[in-house]
């Protein structure tokens, strides 16, 4: 049996972020701004566990730059960056 966290399909909030003119958003700023975390640490931590998807993907890298149609899943939500 597989041991992977993945995002959950009950009860998902959904959301979208909108880049407004940048080139990209980093996935810890992203979880903070988001209010999924409470801290940059919290955010961090969430990146190491395995518990962040981008994409259907686990990412681990914490400052993984998010471009327009990149979806996160994390816990309950999902975000779309547009």
């Amino acid at each position: 049996m597989d041991d992977q966290k993945s995002p959950s399909s009950g009860g998902v909030r959904g959301g979208s972020y909108e880049l407004k003119g940048e080139e990209y958003i980093e996935l810890i700023k992203l979880l903070k701004i988001m209010r999924i975390s409470e801290s940059g640490g919290q955010a961090k931590l969430m990146v190491e566990d395995g518990i962040v998807f981008r994409n259907g993907e686990p990412e681990f890298r914490k400052r993984a730059k998010l471009r327009t149609g990149d979806v996160i899943e994390v816990f309950e939500f999902k975000i779309t960056v547009v």
